[in-house]
């Protein structure tokens, strides 16, 4: 083997150690991102569900407050029948 064959042999095999070295830590930070993603995504899937948690819980209970608002406008509209009919008896 002449020189220039043994430098093009040292500076191809540095060049594929080099890489090496960096596919490698590009691997391993990859693998990292895909864990702290996957985390991410399971803490949004918890959030959501609380979400519709909260949802359900706020319906219900606007739906129970329009029921009693209903109930009330009812027993109010009663009570005022009744001291009309009241006035009127006594006239």
């Amino acid at each position: 083997m002449t020189t220039a064959e043994q430098i093009l042999v040292v500076f191809l095999s540095t060049a594929l150690a080099i890489f090496l070295v960096i596919a490698i830590i590009a691997g391993i930070q990859t693998i990292k991102l895909l864990k702290t993603l996957q985390s991410v995504a399971t803490k949004a899937e918890s959030f959501v569900t609380s979400a519709e948690a909260v949802g359900q819980v706020v319906k219900q209970t606007i739906g129970a407050l329009s029921l009693s608002r209903f109930a009330k406008g009812v027993a109010n509209f009663v009570h005022n029948k009744q001291t009309e009919q009241q006035g009127e008896d006594k006239k």
